[in-house]
């Protein structure tokens, strides 16, 4: 497609943004749009269906009556609104070295060069604020690592610095959830269950920790989000949905998968930004593909009820 370019100026530089001429509209005209992540089509799964999940989260979005706008970085270009032609380039070249993931430091230097990049939590949260999008869905947030206090996701600090709010099944389940819940309250991002007193557990529907509120519909996001707003706040917000019962891990299965996967990783000396790719492959094989499952059925819930809270926002502006 032929993409509008719009660009956002600052004191020091320009940034251009390539807006598919569809999610350019919808926001000029105030309607629903919701970002997504591209890290699920390069770094989460397997060619092809990494792009088929895409799709598929794209789909529910279009359900929940809202419209996707898929974000990512080609030739050095930020696209707004990934066709599936680009998706499809971009998955072909998952697993390799090609494609930066792309968190807040990694942005200006795929940019500069000219690369290839799919957005992190953090990285689609920095350009969904800059086009103008204020929901977001994805699967998981990071957070702090088990066993490395100090290894702390950028998701984390973005959450407390960009107001974007998203839609999410929790920090994934692989990470240490309650020392992930004290940044976030440091941060002062409010989390709230969607149709949950408790923080979901990615693969599992619940951690035994609390949110800061539990929320039963669109409307009452929306409410909140408002109010947020009349604030000014700076911070995100997240709204924590928990992934289809039909397709859960019990909390006990999960946590045995993830037990053993991190020994492991901490055994083979993987970490940084290796280490929650690699984890969530090793909690898939240990589950016997049951994860994935879970994993895919969770991000079309989330793209369904961010979307659902997209058109509340719409209505009540």
């Amino acid at each position: 497609p032929i993409y509008s370019v719009c660009k956002v100026y600052t004191s020091m530089t320009t940034y251009e943004l390539n807006f598919d001429p569809a999610v350019q509209a919808a926001l000029q005209a105030g309607k629903a749009v919701v970002a997504l992540e591209s890290t699920v089509i390069t770094h989460g799964l397997p060619y092809p269906q990494n792009v088929e999940t895409a799709v598929l989260m794209e789909m529910a979005v279009r359900d929940g009556g809202a419209l996707p706008a898929t974000i990512g970085i080609i030739g050095g270009q930020i696209i707004v609104g990934l066709s599936q032609q680009q998706m499809d380039y971009l998955g072909r070249l998952a697993g390799e070295d090609t494609v930066r993931k792309c968190s807040r430091r990694d942005l200006p230097l795929v940019l500069a060069g000219g690369g290839d990049g799919s957005t992190t939590v953090a990285g689609t949260m920095i350009i969904a604020h800059l086009a103008g999008i204020g929901l977001f869905a994805t699967g998981g947030i990071g957070g702090v690592h088990r066993g490395h206090p100090f290894d702390i996701s950028a998701d984390l600090m973005e959450l407390g610095r960009t107001p974007v709010t998203v839609v999410c099944s929790g920090a994934k389940s692989i990470l240490d959830l309650p020392a992930t819940l004290e940044v976030l309250e440091t941060q002062g991002v409010t989390i709230l269950g969607y149709g949950t007193s408790e923080l979901p557990a990615f693969y599992a529907r619940s951690s035994g920790l609390p949110v800061d509120q539990q929320v039963d519909s669109p409307q009452e996001v929306a409410h909140i989000i408002d109010a947020r707003h009349a604030l000014h706040y700076e911070s995100g917000m997240l709204v924590a949905a928990p992934v289809p019962e039909a397709h859960a891990l019990t909390t006990d299965e999960a946590e045995a998968a993830i037990v053993q996967a991190t020994r492991e990783a901490d055994e083979q000396g993987i970490h940084g930004s290796e280490s929650t790719p690699w984890l969530l492959r090793r909690v898939v094989e240990l589950t016997g593909g049951r994860s994935l499952k879970a994993n895919v059925a969770l991000l079309r819930n989330n793209g369904y009820v961010a979307a659902q809270v997209a058109t509340a926002v719409a209505e009540s502006s």
